[in-house]
């Protein structure tokens, strides 16, 4: 398929869910960097909502849409209650996680795991979109453990999308449930792309949308050659400017980028906003926008002045008028003396 020729999809580029990162202050300053990239929370478990802290995991910033809702859990009772909050919170897809390896949703029964059940996940999905009329999607991995054969998923994807489920978001690695640690089971078990591509031509009238190991908007391109989104994880929240060139590559938007300064004037603006309304300390924004500056001079001291807990007690403006200086330092120090502000 042509680089434009989905640019009305709403799969096509879109930020993964990662726990304890893309929260709704993430996904602000996200959305200050693209216009089009579709927004996934952090996994939010049906306990967690069956138990009342509802405001406190569905609230987020009308700025974010397009967002989606991604949920944890198995019963298909709990998951219809929780996607029903989710619609009427204002979510625009709900998407169930069935690849989280951690030893929380292990013990759990959910996440990952759930691959070894397909007819549970079947089940769940026929139970949320029966509740609502947003798209529910499904986000897993390639395989569970050492199972490594294409039939395993393709098995998984043909009974999950016969109870109606459309969109699929592969994390083209497998699941190690035993040995491997979280972190470890983003990096150890190898990428393999062609079970995505071949998902995408077993079942052409479904949409896949492919994640894992993706850094470059070259990568990007060549995986939208194949498949019909891409989805990207932590270069997005360790390189968050590569953000800002995807409206104009990927969805024919070539609005005017905004500055760096500009975006970092903005997330202050909001950090006072979300300050008077709620209380929220300054902090807990700002460590999502410390890859503001990354590989820029004086990026090293910038972020060295808005992750000094020292500092915390200052207002945000007065915190980034120490940045703004101490950014100024750095961008008039030799190359080599500010080797490190990546």
């Amino acid at each position: 398929m042509s680089e434009n020729s989905s640019v009305f999809n709403p799969w096509r580029l879109s930020v993964a869910p990662m726990l304890d990162w893309t929260d709704r202050h993430c996904r602000y300053f996200h959305r200050l960097l693209t216009r089009h990239t579709r927004m996934y929370t952090e996994m939010v478990t049906t306990g967690a909502l069956t138990h009342g802290f509802v405001e406190r995991h569905l609230r987020f910033n009308a700025e974010e849409h397009p967002v989606a809702l991604q949920l944890g859990g198995s019963d298909p009772a709990d998951l219809a209650k929780a996607a029903k909050l989710g619609q009427q919170w204002g979510y625009d897809e709900i998407n169930l996680n069935c690849g989280c390896p951690s030893d929380r949703v292990q013990r759990g029964a959910f996440g990952a795991c759930l691959m070894n059940v397909p007819q549970t996940v079947a089940d769940g999905v026929m139970a949320m979109r029966d509740v609502v009329d947003i798209p529910v999607t499904v986000k897993h991995r390639i395989g569970i453990d050492r199972i490594e054969s294409y039939g395993f998923v393709r098995d998984f994807v043909g009974a999950v999308s016969e109870a109606g489920c459309e969109v699929f978001i592969v994390h083209a690695r497998n699941a190690w449930l035993d040995g491997l640690s979280p972190k470890e089971n983003r990096e150890i078990p190898p990428l393999r792309y062609e079970l995505a591509y071949q998902l995408k031509k077993d079942f052409p009238q479904l949409t896949f949308a492919v994640n894992g190991g993706i850094k470059t908007n070259d990568e990007i391109s060549q995986h939208l050659q194949h498949l019909d989104g891409v989805m990207i994880g932590r270069e997005a929240y360790y390189n968050p400017w590569l953000l800002t060139t995807w409206d104009a590559q990927f969805f024919d938007d070539a609005h005017e980028t905004p500055t760096r300064e500009a975006i970092e004037e903005a997330m202050v603006a909001y950090m006072e906003r979300a300050h008077a309304e709620d209380g929220c300390p300054w902090y807990a924004i700002a460590r999502h926008m410390l890859g503001l500056y990354h590989g820029q001079r004086g990026g090293r001291l910038w972020r060295q002045v808005w992750s000094n807990h020292k500092l915390k007690p200052l207002p945000p403006r007065q915190v980034w008028q120490l940045a703004r200086e101490a950014l100024a330092r750095g961008a008039e120090k030799p190359a080599d003396q500010d080797s490190h502000a990546a």
